[in-house]
């Protein structure tokens, strides 16, 4: 999956972010992690809006972000999941 926003849509962009790459949230003074898309099992992030992950999850994220104006654009492709290991980014440890 691939997606573009549109320059000035700063607003846009932002939410964006949030949505595929997650968020902490203050509620009540406590710290909460909303995780994002790239944070679920069996999404890659490849590069610069570029993402594999499942047709299902790929269906949602397109959906969501396709309500908020954003270009989306999916192909099927067959990666073995060995392969995608070269683009595992470590995760960051919540202590």
């Amino acid at each position: 999956m691939s997606y573009d926003v549109s320059g000035g849509a700063r607003s846009v962009a932002a939410r964006v972010c949030q949505i595929v790459f997650g968020r902490k949230r203050n509620v009540h003074g406590r710290a909460r992690d909303e995780p994002g898309f790239i944070h679920r099992n069996g999404v890659a992030w490849i590069g610069q809006s570029v993402l594999v992950m499942s047709s299902h999850d790929a269906e949602e994220l397109a959906t969501r972000l396709r309500s908020l104006g954003v270009r989306v654009a999916m192909v099927p492709v067959t990666i073995p999941r060995t392969s995608l290991v070269a683009f595992q980014r470590p995760r960051a440890s919540h202590a």
